[in-house]
């Protein structure tokens, strides 16, 4: 137990710290409730020059497993977003599939562990006039002007998946 709630330690310092969405968001919350020690599920922030990148997500597997497979998320997303420019939000999420695929060596033969994530990707440009999302599995749901908005999410993990499609959809949202 000692060495799990010391790697919880670890998973809860890579998540986010508030004053960073403080920074950037008059109004938020944040919930977070591991089921066990360490969690399966994360959020995460990030920036450029033009845009903050934020997201929740849900990985497969609970406990031990689930937070290897959140670690891996956080680290990729950190990764995509230094290391490419002018990124929309479905780019984003083709390009942690494809990491998430290659780190975890996944080929689709039969039988083979699928494991991945479902996640809700949001890309607000900083001057807060428009605002793009694409989900894996999981969608968006805004508030705005009186009405109640759903923005579907597509029906494929980010992970290997028989019947993928080629890119996830990107709406983009005034």
């Amino acid at each position: 137990t000692s060495s799990i709630e010391y790697a919880s330690r670890i998973q809860r310092a890579m998540l986010p710290m508030n004053d960073h969405f403080k920074n950037l968001f008059s109004d938020y919350f944040i919930i977070f409730k591991p089921r066990d020690i360490v969690s399966g599920d994360f959020y995460w922030i990030g920036e450029d020059d033009k845009h903050i990148f934020f997201t929740v997500a849900d990985c497969t597997g609970h406990g031990v497993p689930g937070a290897f497979m959140s670690t891996l998320g956080i680290s990729s997303l950190n990764e995509i977003i230094t290391n490419n420019d002018d990124l929309q939000a479905n780019t984003v999420l083709n390009l942690l599939r494809e990491k998430i695929i290659t780190s975890l060596h996944q080929t689709g033969k039969e039988g083979e562990a699928a494991d991945g994530m479902d996640l809700a990707l949001c890309v607000l440009h900083k001057n807060r006039k428009t605002l793009q999302y694409s989900g894996s599995y999981n969608p968006l749901f805004i508030f705005q002007g009186g009405e109640f908005k759903e923005y579907k999410a597509d029906r494929m993990p980010i992970g290997i998946y028989y019947g993928e499609k080629v890119t996830f959809t990107n709406y983009e949202i005034n």
